[in-house]
């Protein structure tokens, strides 16, 4: 359901959201070496994501990426949607081009109501809500 784009730029924001803030910002390699995503692909994922209001960088000596305390807040879909687009998430899952509601595949129905749910918690859930839950216990992540 998600590319390992998406995958990566989860990664990534999980862990700015854990290891930066507007005064410790993180460089590229720094996060890329933690995560073990190749730094010219993250640089790549982080550039768009920096363009589209995902996180926050600045230029320069003291420069880097950083999340702030509103890019915590985002939802979860607002990441994949830059980096796949909505149309992934919502493509057959066979990668047949005629397959709709209309016209299901033989994973269609199956599949429909996993993905819409799927689709629900990535628009509920923020990167806020994640961060409680590994702080909490609740879920690991471990890259930190």
């Amino acid at each position: 359901m998600l590319s390992n784009s998406a995958k990566y730029a989860l990664k990534a924001v999980l862990y700015l959201s854990l290891n930066s803030n507007e005064e410790e910002k993180l460089m590229t390699k720094d996060i890329s070496d933690k995560i073990k995503v190749p730094k010219s692909y993250l640089a790549k994922l982080l550039q768009d994501l920096s363009r589209h209001g995902i996180i926050s960088s600045t230029k320069g000596p003291k420069g880097g990426f950083y999340l702030t305390n509103n890019d915590k807040k985002l939802s979860l879909i607002e990441i994949i949607e830059v980096i796949d687009g909505r149309q992934r998430l919502n493509s057959c899952v066979l990668d047949l081009e005629a397959c709709n509601d209309k016209n299901p595949c033989v994973l269609h129905d199956i599949v429909g109501r996993a993905n819409s749910e799927f689709v629900k918690s990535l628009q509920k859930t923020t990167i806020e809500d994640l961060i409680a839950d590994i702080k909490k216990g609740k879920s690991v992540f471990p890259f930190e």
